[in-house]
């Protein structure tokens, strides 16, 4: 991680401006069903896509599908942060983006179903307004899929 002192002058200027207050209270509801009787899906914000999918800009709002059946070794990282260290997603994606635990989890029963696609979004440098076309549309195709939770990464 690097220390806020090490950066350059504009970017010190660039993270202290996003003292942003809370959104709002957040919105916890209790879930009517097991958790072995849900369908689950994993949103990330490690930058993550396909190999071939565009890579995520510097300052990028937009989300990348990433179909249930890929094989991590097909997932790539573009996040564009000088303050993220991706030793660990090299070293094991899940770390970032626990795709294959969940798989384990479905096969010991303890979950219902995965989803057919999970989404990613690059998590750097964005003030939240920028994500919220994005989340929309996101929550709009969970909502297709009949996702009951979600299983966020915040990275």
């Amino acid at each position: 991680m690097v220390r806020l002192s090490d950066l350059p002058h504009d970017e010190q200027a660039h993270l202290t401006g996003k003292a942003l207050p809370p959104l709002r209270p957040p919105v916890w509801t209790t879930p009517i069903e097991p958790l072995k009787n849900m369908r689950l899906a994993l949103i990330t914000t490690a930058g993550l896509h396909l190999r071939g999918d565009p890579l995520f800009e510097f300052a990028d709002g937009t989300y990348r599908p990433i179909p249930n059946n890929t094989a991590p070794g097909d997932i790539i990282m573009s996040h564009s942060s000088v303050n993220f260290d991706r030793t660990g997603f090299s070293e094991d994606i899940n770390l970032v983006f626990p795709v294959d635990r969940f798989r384990e989890l479905l096969d010991q029963g303890m979950v219902g179903s995965l989803a057919d696609f999970h989404y990613s979004f690059m998590g750097a440098g964005l003030e939240p307004q920028a994500f919220e076309k994005g989340a929309a549309q996101v929550a709009g195709l969970l909502k297709q899929d009949q996702v009951d939770a979600v299983f966020l990464t915040p990275v």
